[in-house]
């Protein structure tokens, strides 16, 4: 069975693009929510900086669908080229 790259990629850049939403906004309404978490998400994406507005919560979402979306296709990438070896 073959993985299609960019529907993965696709489907995995929503995914983490919607967790990180999620959180953040959380976190703007209630401080301490997922604070670890979006500190981690902070030294990772470079512009984003937890509960410190909308613009933040925007930059980090847009981080998290690139970055999702990049994982994805790579483990699509790296399933199928080993997947055919068998």
């Amino acid at each position: 069975m073959k993985l299609d790259v960019i529907a993965l990629g696709l489907t995995a850049g929503l995914f983490w693009g919607v967790a990180m939403l999620l959180v953040a906004a959380a976190n703007l309404i209630w401080p301490n929510y997922g604070r670890a978490f979006l500190e981690l998400a902070a030294s990772l994406y470079p512009g984003y900086r937890p509960g410190a507005g909308l613009g933040s919560l925007v930059t980090g979402t847009l981080y998290a669908l690139v970055d999702g979306a990049i994982a994805g296709a790579i483990f699509a990438s790296i399933y199928n080229a080993l997947t055919r070896r068998q």
